[in-house]
């Protein structure tokens, strides 16, 4: 497996007072003017429901370790870090039951302001949050996806992701509303429920295996290359207010 790329070095500075710990990037002169810190929730809210793509879907979402790009102490970016949202997942990955999957982690949400899309910010924020992460716990692998509905996941290409396939077929139920919407289903029984079922779109799986004893049941083939059918952000935002 290969090195997430890395462009320069970068200092970390723990604040006792603000209980954060802030990467600095030290000698690059296209990214001096950023910054990764540790963010609440809340700051990860405000971005993902403005410019990512499945807010649309879904406002909902998890948090763990949750990095935050500031630009001049402004956020502009969101990477965040949590245990997996579907234990069978690296049960049919690793062959490991729930109990036995601590330090596995999904790359759930990425977000940065769309004016800042430049090249190297994005890829640079990725791996030094994954740098961040490995600095603050035990890291045996990292998953994402790439909802191929989308995107074909071009970013982790770019930070050495190893490529896994796409997710099997599924599909999901869509409760009708009242006034003729539909709602996504996330959890609990929906036998009697008034609705439909719809095909999932499938995911390209990424991942990143730090631990060597780790073997991995997926087949690992060669990236997809195909036009994205949306960005990776909203760009017909302008920015947050």
């Amino acid at each position: 497996m290969h090195e997430i790329p890395v462009y320069d070095v970068f200092s970390i500075n723990h604040v006792p007072s603000l209980g954060r710990t802030y990467y600095r990037l030290i000698h690059s002169p296209n990214l001096m003017e950023f910054e990764i810190k540790k963010i609440n929730k809340n700051e990860c809210r405000e971005i993902l429901q403005k410019y990512h793509y499945l807010s649309k879907i879904n406002k909902g979402f998890r948090t763990g370790y949750n990095f935050g790009l500031t630009q001049n102490d402004k956020i502009v970016g969101v990477c965040i870090f949590h245990s997996p949202s579907a234990p069978e997942t690296f049960n049919g990955c690793f062959g490991m039951d729930r109990d036995n999957q601590d330090d596995l982690f999904e790359l759930g949400r990425l977000c940065i302001f769309p004016q800042i899309q430049k090249k190297n910010v994005l890829s640079w924020f990725i791996a030094r949050s994954i740098k961040a992460l490995r600095n603050e716990t035990n890291v045996r692998a990292i998953l994402s996806y790439a909802d191929s509905e989308f995107h074909n996941g071009y970013i982790y290409q770019a930070t050495n992701f190893e490529y896994y396939g796409l997710t099997n077929r599924k599909s999901d139920f869509w409760f009708e509303n009242a006034d003729g919407t539909f709602t996504k289903h996330q959890r609990g029984p929906v036998k009697g429920r008034k609705g439909e079922w719809r095909p999932r779109a499938q995911k390209h799986r990424y991942m990143l295996i730090y631990d060597k004893t780790l073997s991995c049941k997926w087949e690992k083939t060669n990236y997809p290359k195909a036009e994205n059918k949306a960005p990776l952000n909203n760009k017909q935002e302008k920015g947050i207010k």
